[in-house]
């Protein structure tokens, strides 16, 4: 009897010395656990996470879709709180925001994972990562707003990867950021649930989401995912009174029907107005796509055509460095007045937020 209960304490020794190990760069690195936002308890230790529209029932020891929340004893966690492994300063054009400061610098962060499966995602590298599988910079939110501040950019990007799985470090950083007097800007997906959207909405300035296609087919094809809840959030979005710009990349074959186009513009139009942003952006082969070739530019300006067509003002063509489509026009003389190449500004014919050359307003944040 005693040797059994040698042997089971020795088992548990090495059990826990096998789990520091395996969670020894966090506790190096200062970065403890945190309890997550918006999940419910269940029976048998079992949680249902909230935050997304996956709803992922997670048992003790498991994880959510994302890779991202674990459920440790009946309460979730998030794995990726202050672990960023992305930091640089971009500019804000790069987002992409057009319509929103301008020639500006965005203090750019991320954390690993995802809660979609884009076959094209161009950072799939550390989307599609666990925290443990990437090298990483530990940051409170203090120290990120501090490093924001200190680099002179007037926003903070949460960006390259999904900002929804590290929503409570995206929360409480946008916090403390909207004190400094800094903007809070998000590129996502818009694979939120509405609860935690309208709750990040308080802190937030300006989102860019990626409609990624429109239709269920493609959304559950493509990236394991719907199109309901990103429609959804892009409504709670302008409810909220949040800058939106909107972003479709065009893959050859998957999305690029002139009829479905249209249905999506026109989508736009009676649910956001006329004056949302549109950016369509080429696809360039990437990650399990590599096999397919880039957009035909010839594809990129159709769209453009029919979403003017369609009433809506601002429509740009991304991922194409120099053309026409990139430059903001005024809906009223037409003239240019924001001219970009790439990420860099050349002119921006702008008073008061109101075309220099006839007045109209042009909807966006200038200053």
């Amino acid at each position: 009897m005693k040797n059994s209960l040698r042997l089971i304490a020795v088992l548990f020794f090495f059990i826990g010395l096998i789990a520091a190990c395996f969670y020894l760069p966090d506790i190096l690195a200062g970065a403890v656990p945190k309890e997550a936002l918006f999940y419910q308890k269940l029976e048998n230790k079992s949680v249902q996470c909230r935050l997304c529209p996956r709803f992922c029932i997670i048992r003790p020891g498991k994880r959510g879709f994302c890779g991202i929340r674990e459920n440790r004893d009946g309460t979730l966690y998030t794995l990726s709180f202050g672990k960023t492994v992305a930091i640089h300063i971009d500019p804000i054009e790069k987002k992409p925001l057009f319509h929103f400061l301008p020639a500006t610098g965005a203090f750019s962060i991320a954390t690993a994972g995802c809660n979609l499966k884009c076959k094209f995602c161009q950072n799939w590298d550390i989307s599609q990562a666990k925290p443990e599988d990437l090298n990483f910079v530990y940051l409170q939110p203090q120290e990120l707003v501090k490093k924001a501040v200190d680099s002179g950019s007037p926003t903070i990007a949460y960006t390259y990867t999904e900002p929804t799985i590290f929503f409570e470090y995206m929360l409480e950083t946008a916090k403390l950021a909207k004190q400094t007097g800094l903007k809070n800007i998000m590129h996502s997906s818009g694979y939120i649930n509405e609860k935690p959207l309208r709750e990040l909405a308080k802190y937030l300035d300006a989102a860019n989401i990626d409609l990624k296609g429109f239709s269920d087919d493609y959304y559950a094809k493509v990236c394991e995912g719907t199109l309901e809840p990103v429609l959804r959030s892009l409504k709670i979005l302008k409810e909220e009174g949040i800058h939106l710009e909107i972003t479709n990349l065009v893959l050859p074959g998957y999305n690029d029907n002139m009829d479905t186009i249209m249905k999506m513009c026109l989508w736009i139009k009676e649910n956001l107005g006329s004056d949302t942003v549109l950016h369509f952006s080429r696809f360039y082969p990437m990650y399990k796509l590599i096999a397919l070739t880039p957009t035909p530019v010839e594809t990129l300006e159709k769209a453009r055509k029919i979403a003017l067509d369609c009433g809506l003002k601002y429509v740009y063509i991304g991922n194409v460095p120099g053309h026409e489509g990139e430059n903001t026009y005024c809906p009223r003389c037409k003239k240019i007045v924001i001219q970009r190449s790439g990420y860099m500004v050349s002119q921006i014919n702008l008073e008061n937020g109101k075309c220099k050359f006839c007045a109209e307003t042009i909807e966006g944040v200038w200053k």
